[in-house]
């Protein structure tokens, strides 16, 4: 079986969300559903995580050089400040 696309998952368990809240389906339909929203979202999670080890930001060390270093959660968050005008000063 091909991998499943990232943004195709994501579609499929938007439908199995809709589906479970609208709570017409038969407790075994239900479970079934449940459990395949279980698989996507590890299998999503996982690929998120591939994603971030792949993605580098280029920085610069104190000489002034570039360099590269894997991806930080915070280096959004500073980027974002800094685009802004926002944050500490």
């Amino acid at each position: 079986m091909a991998q499943l696309k990232f943004e195709d998952a994501m579609a499929r368990l938007e439908e199995i969300v809709t589906g479970l809240e609208k709570g017409d389906l038969s407790l075994d339909e239900s479970l079934k559903m449940f459990e395949e929203g279980i698989r996507l979202s590890k299998s999503c999670l996982k690929m998120l995580d591939e994603v971030q080890k792949k993605v580098e930001v280029l920085v610069r060390d104190k000489e002034g050089k570039q360099k590269s270093r894997p991806f930080r959660l915070e280096d959004t968050e500073e980027g974002n400040e800094a685009l802004t005008g926002q944050g500490e000063s």
